[in-house]
């Protein structure tokens, strides 16, 4: 085919997914049925719209119960928190009341005014739908972005259905940011943040909220999407240093079972620990990332290897650790919310002691360089949806990193004495590798 026809090729693709997720579930759209998964939905839909695969207890349990009447308690100050958020009381009790945890209910518009949004919306008004109509035209990553809401969220009530509301938000969002943020453009992993907006805000809410989490120096996620992941490079590397400090019977054990870091810990700082923990326990750490930053994601990771410890270190090889921290600990994370959470403020000031609390500040080729929302056109590669690499974004962030960190390991191994486990060899690894990549 020559370039003429490549281009028209592409066009035609891109416009074929608009127009399926503008159509929705309306008559005549063209839906598989491998698309719409079954679930026995009104039996096994929990209090945040999950969809588990057997039935959930007709009654609440006597702990469920208390925690019922303890959130209805903290309703009504809530109430009053989000009518005087400016207020200097609210400012004295918001982060004493944030990590008791947020009221289900007011999630939304609490999140919203941690992120600012509402003031960004009235000083970028139109943007976004001007962002929306550029991507209709010229975004190269419409493919990408289709395969990953096609798969995201959908053990969830509002996602469960292909082309529902929700999954044509999410679409719509990542759509628009790919032109808004032509640095990033899309990345694996970002879906995750943007369907968990919009399960507490409307379109353009999700669109200005991913916009602060990526540009944001408090979030600063765009060091995590951009190139070479340098921010998750940085954050891997500073958790290392947190275990041989704190943890080093345990690093080494990890080490000589040939698990690296960033096989665990990669979805941790990635997605802010979703997907990876239980539905509640995820958001409770939502919630204190909103308010306190990115120094979260390290104590949170020192908090999970602390409290499991116990657990991991009868462990004896690479396949034990990944199933234990990156499918148990999902299904069921052993401690409840509030022991995890108090557990991870102090865990903070600990670290804070051990001057280990935060990795630092964003570095410079970390920040985006280039004002948001500036159109550039496209390249003729990437206009036609060619690939530099034969791996997506996260098989290439994993190869890499773990090729250069396993050949540390190997000089490391030398200088200490053997622990049972032999590292995986080339071809184990790059069966982990693509089985971890395709899960984010």
């Amino acid at each position: 085919m020559n370039e003429e026809e490549l281009l028209e090729r592409s066009a035609a693709e891109r416009d074929k997914i608009f127009n399926c997720y503008d159509r929705g579930r309306e008559h005549g759209a063209q839906i598989d049925s491998w698309e719409d998964p079954g679930y026995e939905v009104y039996h096994t839909t929990d209090r945040y719209g999950f969809i588990h695969d057997k039935r959930l207890p007709r009654k609440l349990e006597t702990n469920e119960i208390k925690m019922h009447h303890i959130e209805m308690e903290r309703v009504k100050k809530w109430q009053k928190m989000t009518k005087d958020w400016d207020s200097p009381i609210t400012k004295e009790k918001l982060r004493r009341r944030i990590y008791k945890g947020i009221p289900d209910r007011f999630r939304g518009q609490v999140w919203s005014l941690l992120l600012g949004i509402q003031t960004l919306k009235r000083e970028h008004s139109g943007k976004y739908e001007e962002m929306l109509k550029l991507a209709r035209q010229w975004s190269t990553e419409i493919r990408q972005i289709d395969a990953d809401v096609a798969r995201q969220y959908r053990d969830h009530i509002d996602y469960r259905e292909r082309y529902s509301i929700k999954q044509r938000s999410m679409f719509y969002v990542l759509a628009a940011y790919s032109m808004y943020n032509m640095e990033v453009g899309y990345c694996q992993g970002m879906s995750v943040l943007a369907g968990l907006l919009l399960l507490y805000m409307d379109e353009e809410d999700a669109f200005w909220g991913l916009s602060v989490l990526l540009a944001d120096k408090k979030y600063s996620m765009h060091g995590f999407y951009i190139d070479g992941f340098p921010k998750l490079n940085r954050f891997i590397e500073h958790h290392d240093k947190i275990m041989n400090k704190f943890l080093p019977k345990l690093k080494r054990k990890l080490d000589k079972c040939g698990c690296d870091s960033i096989l665990y810990a990669l979805k941790w700082f990635f997605v802010v620990f979703q997907e990876r923990t239980p539905v509640s326990l995820g958001l409770r750490i939502w919630d204190i990332f909103l308010l306190d930053g990115d120094r979260v994601l390290s104590a949170m990771a020192y908090t999970t290897m602390k409290m499991h410890k116990r657990y991991l270190m009868p462990l004896e090889n690479l396949d034990e650790f990944c199933n234990y921290l990156q499918i148990k600990l999902e299904k069921d994370f052993r401690f409840d919310d509030d022991t995890v959470i108090n557990a991870v403020e102090r865990n903070m000031e600990e670290l804070k002691r051990g001057k280990l609390d935060y990795p630092g500040a964003p570095l410079p080729h970390e920040l985006p360089r280039f004002p948001f929302g500036t159109f550039k056109e496209p390249s003729f590669t990437s206009k036609v949806g060619r690939r530099a690499e034969e791996f997506s974004d996260a098989q290439h962030v994993l190869r890499e990193s773990v090729a250069q960190r396993s050949e540390m390991a190997t000089v490391e191994e030398t200088r200490s004495s053997p622990l049972p486990g032999d590292p995986p060899s080339g071809s184990e690894l790059g069966g982990i590798l693509e089985n971890l990549s395709t899960r984010l």
